[in-house]
């Protein structure tokens, strides 16, 4: 006989697959959560960024953290280093920066 299980119900949502999709329209404000999902909505998040072209950085803490925020909401100021970061590596990845946030020689 095995023995019962002793995580609670929901507790294998800390080793599903974890997505979140983030918008950043160049304004003053800080990026917004557009998607985010775990399993197979995370699994769909990432076929679409794939499908049409988006960079995608794997970052579980960051992910966890973004994923507890409701969709179409600004990200916390504690996420906004880790956030900027991210999409100061897609800009140089993309090779190209929205206006008035190119970098400094």
């Amino acid at each position: 006989m095995s023995e019962p299980d002793p995580r609670p119900p929901d507790s294998d949502r800390d080793t599903r697959q974890v997505a979140v999709a983030l918008h950043y329209d160049g304004s003053d404000g800080p990026p917004k959560v557009v998607a985010s999902g775990r399993g197979a909505i995370a699994e769909q998040i990432l076929a679409l960024a794939f499908a049409n072209g988006v960079r995608v950085r794997e970052d579980a803490n960051l992910a966890e953290i973004l994923a507890a925020i409701d969709v179409d909401t600004e990200i916390p100021l504690e996420a906004f280093a880790a956030v900027a970061e991210i999409l100061a590596y897609v800009y140089r990845a993309n090779g190209h920066w929205p206006e008035g946030l190119e970098p400094q020689s």
